[in-house]
């Protein structure tokens, strides 16, 4: 019998869920729209201050995981175990989560992928960064290929390493977040 995925070391997930990079499909943006839909019938309104589509999957001219991001902020740090119980619930899997943040998955099975899947990101309201850079990403389109250029070459050297793919990609991500934070001011 085959181990839950709640039951693996970071390495056995590694295996089985390696970092693959795609050029981009325009399904994601209805992949995102219809799960979009999905979580908000799971909450009252009132939960619920707003879910963006993030990450790579929104921008249109760069590769990326075949992994649709999800920002959901909420209004009250209360709401943090409420909404990630309401996702557990819903075929969502907790893969972290600490005082003001959790982060769940979904379209993860013990085979491997499944055709769609999801990361979402639960935040207070106005723990935003993500927003952003790929809002900066979306208007930039020399800054994004030079993003995807930098995925591309991590690719292969973090395959089987999701911890350190991203993190190679943080002096990047945080250095244009600042620079649009600074031109966009308030947006979010």
């Amino acid at each position: 019998m085959s181990k839950k995925l709640n039951e693996m070391s970071l390495e056995e997930l590694w295996e089985i869920f390696p970092i693959f990079l795609v050029e981009h499909n325009d399904e994601w943006k209805t992949w995102y729209e219809d799960e979009k839909l999905n979580i908000l019938s799971l909450f009252p309104s009132e939960k619920i201050y707003r879910i963006s589509h993030i990450g790579s999957t929104y921008i249109p001219i760069i590769w990326a995981k075949n992994i649709v991001d999800i920002l959901l902020e909420i209004n009250d740090n209360e709401d943090l175990k409420f909404v990630k119980e309401i996702l557990l619930k819903n075929n969502w899997l907790c893969m972290s989560e600490d005082e003001k943040r959790i982060s769940m998955n979904k379209g993860y099975t013990e085979k491997g992928f499944a055709k769609k899947v999801f990361h979402i990101h639960i935040r207070l309201a106005g723990d935003n960064d993500e927003l952003y850079f790929r809002d900066y990403l979306f208007e930039n389109s020399e800054i994004a290929k030079e993003y995807e250029r930098l995925k591309l070459s991590l690719w292969k050297k973090f395959e089987h390493n999701r911890d350190a793919y991203t993190e190679s990609k943080g002096e990047f991500i945080k250095k244009y977040t600042e620079i649009a934070k600074k031109k966009y001011g308030k947006r979010y």
